[in-house]
């Protein structure tokens, strides 16, 4: 069971889940769950052409009810970039501030490689609190075992509602 501390972030660390996992714990409305089918089109991508684990922060990973989007650090050190330009060049889109990224996905992908900041990688800036400086927690999730066979709800009659309470959250 995950847990979080008194500002709704996870406790620190890297916590490996499942996609079932990550559905359960984090996929408790309808936007939400916009994220997650969003998601995991680029994960399904980066898989493809390679890659093998992937972290994931922001608000998406805390208890915020809305979070704002997602944010992903891939692990490009096995990642075919050739392949990965033919099948989804939206993710190797870093520039514009990820703009072309944010449009197809609502989240961002960045590579493990790239840095943030002189000395400071983006899985370094995920596993910190922007507001408090504090250490907070990610998830991790390992994409060559990984089985995306997460139930959605359907977007189109959801739309406009929330999430029903009987919606079943896993086949």
């Amino acid at each position: 069971m995950l847990k979080f501390d008194i500002r709704g972030n996870l406790i620190e660390g890297i916590h490996w889940l499942t996609w079932q996992e990550l559905g359960s714990n984090f996929g408790f409305t309808w936007g939400r769950q916009r994220f997650l089918k969003k998601m995991e089109m680029g994960l399904k991508s980066l898989r493809q052409a390679g890659c093998q684990a992937v972290y994931i922060g922001g608000s998406f990973v805390t208890r915020k009810s809305i979070p704002d989007d997602f944010d992903i650090c891939y692990d490009d050190s096995a990642v075919d970039v050739d392949l990965l330009a033919a099948i989804d060049p939206t993710i190797l889109s870093l520039d514009n501030s990820r703009a072309a990224q944010k449009a197809k996905y609502d989240g961002e992908f960045l590579p493990l490689s790239r840095e943030y900041g002189p000395g400071v990688s983006y899985l370094d800036l995920f596993q910190g609190d922007e507001d408090t400086g504090d250490p907070k927690g990610i998830v991790g999730l390992k994409l060559t075992t990984i089985e995306f066979n997460y139930d959605y709800l359907d977007l189109l009659d959801f739309r406009f509602g929330s999430l029903p309470v009987n919606w079943p959250r896993i086949k």
